[in-house]
């Protein structure tokens, strides 16, 4: 199961946004909110030329869910054969993502740590161990955490103190340590600040 692992911090200047929901990432932008490199203070975000931003934004999903160019072109070759708009299929689908639910369900107090908490066997789909991140929930799913995850303090701290309630489209239950997927997600339900019809420009040339 592959994941970025390089520098985040630049990446998260280079974009504007904290992608990787860090401490670390937020205290850099509110010291340094422009781009890394000798040039960044005199860049100009909004003067940027149509494929940069096209880029910027196919970078923002994956870094944001963790998802590998390899993977997003999967996703989007999917989202184009489904039906309706094909830019918030692909947010669809990467809202369904295990780990992401796992994150929306206020488990983990970042996407990358849901990734971790999935990888390593500590949640289940409808009753059976789920150890890969990028499985697609489906509507009527339940996710729960196994039993050992149940006990885990971080995951007990978490689900105390984020004060995470889960998104319109799960419904929690079993005291907030478990969550159903009640209906597929729509575009105004996904708070990512991704511009999707730029990703579907930058693919469709």
């Amino acid at each position: 199961m592959a994941r970025y692992t390089g520098p985040k911090v630049r990446i998260s200047r280079r974009l504007g946004i904290n992608v990787f929901e860090n401490a670390k990432g937020t205290k850099a932008l509110d010291r340094r909110p422009f781009p890394p490199g000798p040039h960044g203070r005199t860049r100009r975000r909004s003067s940027e030329g149509e494929y940069l931003n096209q880029l910027q934004e196919k970078q923002k999903a994956k870094y944001i869910y963790g998802v590998l160019e390899r993977q997003f072109r999967k996703i989007y070759e999917t989202a184009v054969r489904m039906s309706g708009p094909t830019g918030e299929n692909i947010l669809r689908l990467l809202e369904l993502r295990l780990d992401n639910v796992v994150y929306r369900a206020g488990w983990a107090a970042t996407r990358p740590q849901a990734r971790q908490f999935v990888s390593h066997g500590l949640v289940k789909v409808d009753g059976k161990r789920v150890n890969v991140p990028s499985y697609t929930l489906g509507k009527g799913e339940i996710v729960t955490l196994s039993d050992k995850a149940k006990n885990m303090i971080v995951i007990q701290h978490n689900i105390d103190t984020l004060g995470r309630a889960p998104v319109a489209w799960l419904d929690a239950q079993d005291g907030g340590k478990a969550v159903v997927v009640r209906d597929l997600p729509t575009r105004e339900q996904i708070d990512v600040p991704v511009k999707e019809q730029l990703i579907v420009e930058l693919y469709s040339k």
